[in-house]
């Protein structure tokens, strides 16, 4: 081989390797900051219509006797905390703009959300790599939850009480 093509191989390789890293570092900041926003004019109006507007405080709604008013952390290291649910949904991760942060090495920057859909409670995962548990099952798509169902990320443990 000349020294020119072995030249030519060794920059290929080079490249190569530094794309390798620079998605490396991407997916990383993905994980930690969760993904970039683009905003539009239409999300810059969005937002400046509820920054203008005066804010209201977020009620637990009145609901019937069956329906749940917590969500509670059973097991992990936050055991005992709980949210009370509203019509706001919950972002649960490692994100530090996450309704529920839990300090869980298995647990993404932003791993799952409980929202309410139509009078019933869902959670969804939100493309985590180790994945949000309804009982025993892995979630593959939002599906809803009822009280007392145990949702499992990592090592917490987390249920709707009443």
């Amino acid at each position: 081989m000349s020294d020119l093509t072995l030249m030519l191989i060794r920059i290929a390789f080079l490249c190569v390797l530094w794309l390798f890293v620079i998605m490396a570092v991407g997916v990383i900041r993905t994980d930690l900051l969760g993904p970039a926003k683009s905003k539009s004019k239409r999300s810059k109006r969005s937002e400046e219509r509820r920054t203008s507007a005066p804010a209201r405080p977020a009620r637990a709604p009145r609901g019937r006797r069956n329906e749940p008013r917590s969500l509670v952390v059973t097991k992990g290291p936050l055991a005992g905390t709980s949210l009370n649910l509203t019509s706001q949904p919950i972002v649960i991760g490692r994100a530090n703009d996450a309704t529920l942060v839990i300090n869980d090495d298995y647990a993404s920057g932003r791993h799952a959300r409980i929202f309410s859909d139509e009078g019933r409670w869902v959670v969804e995962d939100l493309g985590s790599t180790n994945g949000t548990y309804l009982g025993q099952q892995r979630l593959t798509r939002p599906q809803p939850i009822s009280v007392g169902q145990p949702i499992r990320i990592g090592k917490t443990v987390l249920e709707l009480r009443k």
